[in-house]
């Protein structure tokens, strides 16, 4: 498989930044004569020398990034972590869809995968923007096009996502009591981006890894539900399932590999790969085909005998799954005994950070806020170290605009600019689709009961919550420091 890393740094064998990642680097300037082909070195103290043909020695200009050159995109990650990056890619899919193929033509049906695709509202809604249908066309088509390939199950993942929103708010209450003994029980800072959690782990370590909730993202939510709850339904182990999730987001792909969510027992990930909305595109260019024209299918549940469409939703709150807003609708009714069915939200520096003040009187208000582009994640992160953060709770995602502007998205063609396309998506994506509160769904309710043995069971501790790692520092030349 070609490299999956950026051309511009790949100056000696260090090969650590992917492809998504090449638009944030800025490399050395190299002043190209005709007939002179030169060598770069890396000196000890990270300054860069070029060495041309005849031996002699230039200083060049270090490489330098900002938080404003930063597209909150991909990230930067190492050379260990590249090796699990190749297995995530629509070219991984169609490798095991064409092992299936051929152990059926041999007849060894017991040593097929059982192919699940689970696919996000954000993707879908990207999918939807780039080939002009709503977003139920979307969703049936995509359940066509994925089953005429060869992957026996299509999902959704908002069943996933309402779990993250029910356990998100419960940890947030217990945080807030426990506040007086535990000063690093707040600010909570989600932890649904995976960006944002590379980013916390790598630079920042010990200091912001304890306010982090521990509640996993949906993705990995649904990663439980397919590989404990689904397999188990279809009497399978989970090594015998083959997880697939649609993402807007490259990030996704880094987020699946962690070793926390692998299990050791049966030698499988909970999300064995991640293809981005883009990669689906590219898979439909493949089959020479357009998602418009592919014939609708019924939709498919998780759950027996529960109807599909009912599970066609989305959650209050914008396009990053409403963190904040579940947060401070639960807290108010728990914390404060008052009923809140709208937010204001207050705009601060930019679009991207903003926060909301719930209030009654005789209590101490509730603040929250959401940080969206690494410039207002620094503003926070810088806040909490100095012990200067008055919010309780923070709403962050990497990508300015949040997950429906993610790295991974259907970028536009033609005429039309990206900001064109993230409106369009924006629209779409709330577009004749119900807003459900999941602390009132039947489905989540059920699924707490009977596959989880309870809210507060140790199986869903494991199944829905999670940790993280401070990652010590390179010392590669190449290390960018915030």
């Amino acid at each position: 498989m070609a490299s999956q890393f950026s051309g511009a740094l790949q100056l000696t064998d260090l090969d650590d930044f992917i492809t998504p990642s090449q638009e944030c680097i800025k490399p050395v300037k190299i002043e190209r004569k005709p007939g002179k082909v030169g060598k770069i070195r890396i000196e000890d103290d990270g300054s860069y020398t070029e060495i041309d043909q005849a031996g002699s020695e230039t200083r060049l200009e270090k490489a330098k990034i900002t938080l404003n050159d930063c597209l909150a995109c991909s990230g930067c990650i190492t050379s260990a972590e590249s090796v699990l990056i190749t297995q995530q890619s629509q070219d991984e899919l169609y490798r095991v869809l064409d092992e299936n193929r051929q152990h059926a033509q041999a007849g060894n049906l017991n040593m097929m995968k059982e192919i699940v695709v689970s696919i996000s509202p954000q993707a879908r809604a990207s999918l939807a923007a780039a080939f002009k249908i709503s977003v139920a066309a979307a969703s049936h088509k995509l359940t066509a096009f994925f089953k005429l390939l060869g992957v026996h199950h299509v999902f959704d993942t908002n069943l996933a996502r309402s779990f993250s929103l029910i356990e998100t708010c419960h940890e947030f209450v217990r945080r807030y009591h426990a506040f007086e003994t535990d000063k690093t029980a707040l600010p909570m800072l989600t932890s649904a981006c995976p960006g944002w959690i590379c980013y916390a782990e790598k630079t920042h370590g010990s200091y912001i890894l304890p306010y982090i909730s521990s509640t996993k993202s949906p993705q990995q939510v649904m990663g439980s539900l397919v590989k404990n709850y689904f397999a188990q339904r279809l009497g399978k182990t989970p090594d015998a399932v083959y997880h697939v999730s649609v993402m807007p987001c490259f990030d996704k792909k880094l987020e699946a590999s962690r070793t926390d969510f692998f299990s050791d027992v049966y030698q499988t990930r909970d999300v064995d790969c991640v293809i981005t909305s883009a990669e689906v595109e590219k898979m439909l260019e493949k089959e020479g085909t357009s998602l418009s024209s592919v014939e609708d299918h019924p939709l498919e549940s998780i759950l027996p005998d529960c109807d599909a469409e009912k599970l066609l939703y989305t959650h209050a709150g914008g396009g990053s799954g409403g963190y904040l807003e579940h947060a401070a609708k639960y807290a108010a009714s728990i914390l404060l005994q008052t009923q809140v069915d709208s937010l204001t939200y207050k705009v601060l520096r930019n679009q991207d950070f903003q926060e909301v003040t719930v209030s009654v009187d005789g209590k101490p208000p509730l603040k929250f806020a959401l940080a969206y582009g690494f410039r207002n994640i620094q503003n926070i992160v810088q806040r909490v170290k100095r012990g200067k953060c008055t919010y309780q709770f923070v709403e962050i995602m990497a990508c300015p605009s949040g997950c429906n502007n993610g790295g991974g998205q259907i970028r536009p063609d033609g005429d039309e600019t990206q900001k064109e396309r993230f409106q369009t998506v924006e629209d779409v994506y709330k577009k004749d689709v119900e807003i459900i509160d999941p602390f009132h769904q039947n489905e989540v309710e059920g699924l707490y009961k009977n596959w989880l043995g309870g809210k507060d069971s140790e199986k869903a501790r494991e199944m829905l919550h999670t940790q993280y790692h401070e990652i010590e520092k390179s010392t590669s030349a190449l290390n960018i420091k915030w």
